[in-house]
Formats: structure tokens, C-alpha cells, sequence
């Protein structure tokens, strides 16, 4: 497994992964992903071979603050270390950086608790 950041030519392999894998109703067209692709700091896709099997995107200032936004396994290569290798290739050169996410999802908490994150107890939303 290689990770890396994105290109371009990955765009069409990720909406798909993205499609698959529960973010049908958030991403609703290539044309939109390429904005958030555009957007993000930080965009890393896994691939084995020809297929794209993880994505990760972040947005951040590099300094001070950072926002891990979407870290997406295919279902055949979770528990495998690939969401944690997409994390880490997103946050491990940052170490001044505090990073923040939101950890909805089921196992999410759990799983991002083996990379060092913690509950915060200041954070505040403002939902859609």
C-alpha cells in the first residue's frame, strides 16, 4: 500500500470511494469534491496497485491550528492500518499543530483515540 497525496487523476477513484463508503449524500458531484479538493491543505489518497482504497483531507493553517475532515477506508481494507496511515500521513509532520475533528461515526472515537486524539470538552459547532 502506498500513501500519498492526491492528484488530480485520482479525483474520479476517490468520488467513487466516497459514493461507495457513506458520504453519497455530502459529495454530490466530481465537480463538488474537486472544490473540496481545491479547498484542503492537505489531501492524501492510499492506493494498492490501480485501486484507491482510502482518502483523507484536512484543512490547516500549518502552525497553530488544523481540521482533520474525512478519513474514508474501502470496508475490505479497514483494520488494516490504512486510516491510520492516511492520519498520519496528514499530522505527523505538525507537531506545534493541534488538531480537531468530529468523531460521529461509529468506531470513530475509539479509532482516533489510538492516534492521540482526546475528547475536548471547548469545542462548539455550528451545524448546517
Amino acid at each position: 500500500m502506498q500513501v500519498r497525496s492526491m492528484a488530480a487523476s485520482d479525483i474520479g477513484a476517490a468520488y467513487q470511494l466516497l459514493q461507495a463508503n457513506g458520504w453519497a449524500h455530502r459529495i454530490e458531484s466530481v465537480d463538488y469534491l474537486t472544490q473540496l479538493v481545491a479547498a484542503s491543505q492537505r489531501v492524501v489518497v492510499a492506493v494498492e496497485g490501480q485501486e484507491t482504497i482510502g482518502f483523507a483531507r484536512a484543512i490547516t493553517d500549518g502552525l497553530s491550528n488544523g481540521y482533520l475532515s474525512m478519513v474514508v477506508v474501502a470496508p475490505h481494507w479497514r483494520r488494516q492500518g490504512v486510516g491510520q496511515a492516511l492520519v498520519q500521513h496528514i499530522v505527523a509532520s505538525d507537531a506545534g499543530v493541534t488538531w480537531v475533528l468530529r468523531a460521529g461515526r461509529d468506531g470513530a472515537p475509539a479509532f482516533f483515540a489510538k492516534l492521540g486524539f482526546v475528547p475536548s470538552t471547548v469545542a462548539m459547532e455550528r451545524p448546517r
